[in-house]
């Protein structure tokens, strides 16, 4: 994969989990009623989407093409 198609990917892939949690787009979770493991929905909303973009930051370390290469100095 080459670098600019990276580097695409990874900044469309964390622009999705940060509108989700700005308004107005939190309006979509931001729900009192539903408990979810014990908290109201928009905590759990907030919750998931940081979980998800440590595990999509985590996917995206993993097929980095930069990541193995040495350093020259």
């Amino acid at each position: 994969m080459s670098k600019s198609k990276f580097t695409k990917i990874y900044c469309l892939s964390l622009i999705l989990p940060f509108l989700l949690l700005i308004f107005p787009l939190f309006s979509i979770g931001n729900r009192a009623t539903p408990i979810i493991m014990g908290m109201p929905f928009s905590i759990f909303w907030v919750i998931l989407w940081i979980i998800i973009t440590f595990l999509i930051v985590l996917i995206l370390y993993r097929i980095d093409p930069d990541k193995d290469e040495e350093e020259v100095h």
